[in-house]
């Protein structure tokens, strides 16, 4: 197939477009920079550079695609506020379901997040149907992905003879964290004697079983449905002691009294009534709060998506760190 992937730049996209072009599909990326991509692959693939917000040049990158992937999202948790997150995470979106339209592409796999969907609890793991919760329904970012997300399913609904697919991520780490964006969790930690972290905790997923559900999406899976793509539910302690027992060093961590954390929201949003942008903010805070306890069955079944285990995504993040400098 001919394929249009967004958002290639990032640690998801990188996986994502080495496991499409392993699969021998046509590739067309859509990045704003020439030097976007630090892929080493022996496959070739189109590259087009302009701004995914401008309807004209997304037609000419997907003309003649038979499907299109969407990696493409505002993550930054210090922007100041909710309509800094709309053009990628919602308006991109409406941008899309025209151009499939337009050009009769009716195969769209898009990437919301895993913080659309409720968080479950040890003895009841959240699956697709649970609604999202508090504290994520004050975060910019996942209010902004479910806005994105409702218009592809409503259209996937409105067109039942498309293959529209809406993918929800939960903590992705591995290879090809450029930046590095999740990576900053681990870099945070690596090697420190003492460690103190908040009391809760994610859903952490090797993100080449990420790109791996999300590339079988492409024939995979049922029109207007939902998968969680997640993994190992662990709190931070349990990931930062994980972090030290993989990489071979010794570290003692706390887990800090709750008050605190949420006293350096308030500092944080003391500092964005100033227009300083900080990732500080009692609607971020409060996430590391909660425990994120997810299912990945359906995912499994459906996309076949793989489970490797966290330790081996540790491991393959500080390889790459390592190669790349």
């Amino acid at each position: 197939m001919r394929i249009l992937l967004l958002g290639a730049s990032g640690l998801l996209g990188h996986n994502v477009l080495k496991q499409l072009l392993q699969f021998n599909h046509s590739v067309v990326v859509l990045i704003r920079h020439s030097n976007a991509i630090h892929l080493e692959t022996s496959h070739p693939y189109e590259t087009l550079v302009g701004s995914l917000l401008d309807y004209h040049t997304l037609a000419k990158a997907a003309a003649g695609c038979d499907a299109i992937v969407n990696c493409a999202g505002t993550t930054d948790m210090a922007l100041l506020h909710y309509e800094d997150y709309l053009p990628v995470n919602s308006h991109l979106c409406d941008h899309l379901l025209q151009i499939s339209r337009d050009l009769n592409i009716r195969t769209l796999i898009h990437v919301s997040t895993a913080n659309t969907i409720g968080y479950g609890t040890p003895q009841s793991l959240a699956d697709e149907s649970v609604p999202m919760q508090p504290p994520f329904c004050q975060s910019f970012y996942a209010l902004s992905k479910q806005e994105g997300e409702q218009k592809i399913l409503q259209a996937a609904t409105l067109h039942p003879d498309n293959h529209f697919i809406v993918v929800n991520p939960g903590f992705m780490v591995g290879d090809y964290d450029i930046k590095p964006s999740s990576g900053k969790l681990l870099i945070t930690g690596y090697r420190k004697p003492l460690m103190a972290v908040p009391k809760g905790g994610k859903s952490f997923i090797h993100v080449a079983d990420a790109a791996t559900a999300i590339c079988n999406a492409i024939y995979h899976g049922i029109n207007g449905q939902r998968y969680l793509l997640t993994g190992k539910n662990m709190t931070l302690k349990a990931f930062y002691e994980l972090q030290a027992q993989t990489m071979g060093y010794q570290q003692k961590c706390l887990t800090l009294p709750s008050w605190l954390v949420r006293f350096a929201g308030k500092l944080g949003d003391l500092l964005r009534t100033l227009g300083i942008k900080t990732q500080l903010s009692t609607r971020n805070v409060n996430q590391l709060l909660v425990c994120e306890y997810y299912s990945a069955q359906k995912a499994q079944s459906d996309l076949l998506m793989p489970s490797t285990p966290i330790a081996t995504a540790i491991q393959d993040f500080w390889k790459y760190q390592n190669e790349k400098f």
